[in-house]
């Protein structure tokens, strides 16, 4: 255990050597050129992703052939259809949310906040019950329900309601969280939920981890007791099934033999961590302040120990998936004053915004300057994340001294 705690400290000073090599931007400017680039790659988002034919709907990826295979979905890979499917056009919605909160840019923001939200409902299946939202419009075809995606679809509505005090985005995350728990089960693994609905396959991190915050914020939005009782059921079926010894967290569970499939993603842990500290905030109770506190270290320790490239500081898995882990940080910070973790993150951000865009303006997935990846086309939840990831750090940089 010495040698771990120690290599956590070497490791966390060797991140913040590694992300200097950036040119670096002067302390007080850094709130207004974050909210000029997170402006700017939100625009750019709307102006070649929109889809004009759908409105309120966005392309998969740019520039779109319409022939790429997808691979994030159950069984056969799937064809780039003529919208996005549901996990990436979430990464609209968050990035709204995310702009909607930098002071000043609320009546900007507000019509696209509308114009989301329309396009979401677009996902909306209400043929089958409980109601919940299809990976793919219906209107186009019937598709699957992942009980993943729909805890990205309650998150976005409680954070616009949040934003907006509009009842009926509170209401929709409540219908959406029925669909959820409707899927857990206490039979296998005693308890969880699946993955896909009709799937009884795996209890993964992302479901679980998703729902989770469904919860939390449901009661934070409503200081019903119910939803902390779910809350805290999610995040104790976690701990106990998805954990590894140091707090990080594994991909999924199976449930024909009970075995981890011990992989590895930077959200599956940043879900938990940004739990973490909303149950020490409902609770007082500090057990989860050290939780929290021992994901951000032990986490952010794994990636960097990843192999990744030498002008970055961690492994970029995935940039959603990092802003993923970035919302914890955030959540981290403003109780704890650690600025360590988002000070890397901003570094290894501004590094991929100065040396990978292509020449549409549009960041590599891996944050590295690839030349085969630079002219590949660019999917639509690697790039909407980026407005929201400079968003937050705008937010967070104007409130800093």
């Amino acid at each position: 255990m010495k040698f771990y705690q120690h290599k956590i400290k070497t490791g966390l000073v060797s991140l913040g050597l590694a992300a200097s090599m950036t040119p670096a931007i002067a302390q007080t400017n850094k709130a207004i050129i974050y909210r000029q680039r997170a402006d700017s790659m939100y625009a750019r988002v709307w102006t070649l992703y929109k889809v004009a034919a759908h409105p309120h709907l966005f392309s998969e990826n740019y520039p779109s052939s319409k022939t790429d295979s997808l691979t994030y979905m159950q069984g056969d890979k799937v064809k780039e259809k003529e919208v996005s499917f549901l996990w990436p056009y979430s990464g609209i919605f968050s990035a709204t949310n995310a702009l909607l909160r930098i002071p000043g840019e609320r009546g900007k923001y507000l019509p696209y906040l509308d114009s989301v939200a329309v396009g979401m409902e677009k996902y909306r299946d209400t043929a089958r019950k409980p109601i919940g939202y299809q990976a793919y419009p219906p209107m186009f075809e019937k598709s699957d329900r992942y009980y993943d995606d729909n805890g990205l679809v309650g998150i976005e509505y409680l954070e616009a309601y949040f934003n907006s005090k509009n009842r009926v985005y509170l209401d929709r995350a409540k219908t959406v969280f029925k669909f959820i728990i409707s899927g857990w089960d206490d039979k296998k693994l005693g308890g969880g939920v699946f993955w896909l609905e009709g799937h009884n396959d795996q209890k993964p991190a992302c479901t679980n981890g998703m729902a989770l915050l469904v919860a939390l914020k449901l009661y934070k939005a409503t200081k019903n007791s119910y939803y902390l009782t779910w809350g805290k059921r999610f995040y104790d079926w976690m701990e106990a099934n998805l954990r590894n010894p140091d707090g990080v967290f594994y991909n999924s569970k199976k449930t024909a033999d009970g075995s981890v499939e011990k992989i590895y993603w930077t959200y599956n842990s940043g879900s938990v961590l940004e739990a973490s500290v909303m149950l020490y905030q409902f609770t007082n109770d500090k057990k989860y302040l050290v939780e929290a506190q021992t994901i951000a270290k032990n986490a952010t320790q794994h990636f960097i120990d990843e192999k990744h490239d030498a002008n970055l500081s961690m492994l970029i898995d995935l940039p959603w998936f990092v802003t993923v882990l970035a919302r914890g940080y955030e959540a981290l910070y403003k109780i704890d004053g650690n600025y360590a973790y988002l000070s890397a993150l901003e570094n290894n951000l501004d590094y991929a915004w100065e040396h990978s865009r292509d020449r549409n303006g549009l960041l590599t997935k891996s944050w590295t300057s690839n030349p085969a990846e630079i002219t590949k086309p660019k999917w639509l939840l690697d790039e909407a994340c980026i407005a929201e990831l400079y968003a937050r750090l705008s937010l967070i940089e104007s409130s800093r001294k």
